[in-house]
């Protein structure tokens, strides 16, 4: 059985791949219980200076979560399956060492999220991303949440009320995306930061992070009942259901 999760050890950096290619590397239990694990051994690690976050493959970082997990998902399982979606941005937040985010590919939903929480992003020309849940009949509730932290309150109406893609320059220019570099410099970039910002005199830096966490965590509690209730409501009413089920009839067309 393939693992959900690789990590690569590059000198001080530890490369953290997301190991579902074959469905984009989208978020499913396993996979989110497998990241969650692999960033608290890495935290502890004293070889590991920094860390980097991909995806495999060279077209999807993450395109959020597992739609075959989701089709299935009954009302009641929601809020344990979403607790364990949310658990890996909450652990990424945890982590006191530097994540740096390399988007290799597409970006969107919980794979969005994912970027949106870590430390610095790196992406190539040509990678998509943005929150299109709402298009799936899934309440856009976290990921607008997580988008607050970096976008004014009406940019984050239109991404999130009408879930488009942004290109990767528009999310540059936008502040989300820290560089833009070519395809085969992505991983290499993303490392280079890593160990710059691990560099840093380590209290100072341990504080500038917690102060972000601190601020990151303040609105969690409350933006993830929001989007139980909201998710709850949705499948309750058979509107991711019906997307979802839509969606795998076009594709094995």
């Amino acid at each position: 059985m393939q693992n959900p999760v690789e990590t690569e050890r590059n000198g001080e950096v530890a490369i953290l791949r997301l190991n579902r290619p074959n469905s984009l590397n989208a978020i499913s239990r396993d996979l989110a219980k497998a990241a969650a694990e692999a960033l608290i051994e890495l935290d502890s690690d004293p070889e590991i200076k920094g860390i980097v976050l991909t995806g495999a493959g060279d077209r999807a970082f993450c395109a959020g979560v597992d739609l075959e997990e989701a089709k299935l998902i009954k009302v009641e399982d929601i809020e344990v399956w979403f607790g364990l979606i949310c658990n890996v941005y909450k652990q990424i937040l945890l982590t006191n060492k530097p994540i740096i985010s390399a988007l290799n590919g597409v970006a969107t939903g919980g794979g969005f999220q994912i970027a949106l929480v870590s430390d610095l992003r790196v992406a190539h020309h040509g990678v998509k991303l943005g929150q299109p849940e709402i298009n799936a009949g899934i309440p856009s509730v976290m990921g607008s949440y997580w988008m607050s932290l970096h976008l004014p309150w009406s940019l984050n109406q239109e991404l999130s009320m009408t879930g488009r893609m942004m290109d990767a320059e528009e999310a540059q220019r936008y502040g989300i995306l820290n560089r833009v570099v070519a395809p085969e410099q992505v991983i290499e970039t993303a490392t280079e930061v890593a160990l710059h910002l691990s560099n840093k005199m380590p209290t100072a830096w341990l504080r500038t992070k917690q102060r972000f966490r601190e601020v990151a965590l303040k609105g969690f509690d409350e933006a993830f009942r929001s989007g139980v209730l909201g998710q709850q409501a949705a499948f309750a009413n058979g509107e991711p259901q019906a997307f979802i089920n839509a969606f795998f009839a076009a594709r094995n067309k």
